[in-house]
């Protein structure tokens, strides 16, 4: 049996709906949406990103995933992905700067600060500058890839932050019972079926949980920390609060958790700038 509950890092907007997309995800199969190529499917015939005046463009849209297998979905982005194209992106002689253009609510935990860390060294040894421009939302764990860029750019409508973690756990137990049904649960190994939806959470494994979304958070607030500039205790005393509206983006600003607010065609004509600038 394998564990299917996962830390997540989505925003509280996004949680009524991060399960429907889920389903959508899986339901996906063989049949690919409108304007998605598979990532084995990618070869030296065509970049897999546009270029924009030495500017190469990254899309990080939708509800993030460790493994998604294609790219160009709105919906859902792929850690796998998003490395891919970076890769690219950072050896192509073409390309003088990466902007990741970044609407999203976060997604899941797992292969997201890999691939921060991942970003930030692969930037640096390329010489190549990164701007993260929201349009409109980057928050939890796509804000936490917005903070591998060298600057963060939110619209005055949008919203960064949400530097969080959260776990949930269904019981189920009450609605067998009224339904006539008891399951027994088989297992070998004490921890086996922890966290199983068919019985209240047990203490002990919300304990458990509880330190495992502490660690992810920690972890979440140094690697913020490291990237932005910023103390760790400062990340951590936002409480993972979504900044957004045009007083949330500006006091985003003013806490370092972003550098400008301003639209995305305005972000990205100062990234062409400043690529004019350093050449």
């Amino acid at each position: 049996m394998l564990k299917t509950m996962q830390p997540v890092l989505v925003a509280p907007a996004w949680a009524e709906t991060a399960a429907a997309r889920m389903v959508q995800l899986t339901r996906a199969g063989a049949e690919l949406p409108a304007g998605c190529t598979r990532l084995g499917e990618v070869n030296g015939t065509r970049r897999p990103y546009e270029v924009d005046r030495g500017v190469a463009v990254v899309s990080v849209a939708g509800l993030l995933v460790p493994k998604l297998g294609y790219i160009g979905a709105s919906w859902a982005t792929g850690y796998d992905g998003l490395r891919f194209q970076l890769a690219h992106a950072f050896a192509d002689p073409d390309v003088r700067a990466v902007c990741l253009d970044i609407d999203s609510g976060g997604g899941i935990a797992q292969g997201c600060f890999d691939l921060v860390d991942w970003i930030v060294a692969t930037k640096k040894a390329a010489a190549k500058p990164v701007g993260a421009i929201c349009s409109e939302e980057a928050y939890s764990a796509a804000y936490a890839i917005a903070c591998a860029a060298d600057s963060i750019a939110v619209p005055r409508t949008g919203g960064v932050g949400s530097i969080g973690v959260w776990l949930m756990h269904w019981d189920y137990s009450r609605m067998l019972e009224e339904a006539g049904l008891k399951p027994t649960l088989i297992q070998s190994g004490a921890h086996k079926t922890d966290g199983h939806p068919y019985a209240a959470l047990p203490d002990a494994v919300r304990a458990d949980w509880q330190g495992q979304v502490d660690a992810l958070r920690q972890l979440f607030a140094e690697t913020v920390a490291r990237a932005r500039g910023l103390d760790v205790a400062a990340v951590l005393a936002t409480e993972a609060r979504c900044f957004e509206g045009p007083v949330g983006t500006a006091e985003a600003v003013r806490l370092g958790l972003a550098d400008a607010v301003l639209p995305p065609d305005q972000a990205f004509a100062a990234l062409v700038d400043h690529v004019r600038d350093i050449q």
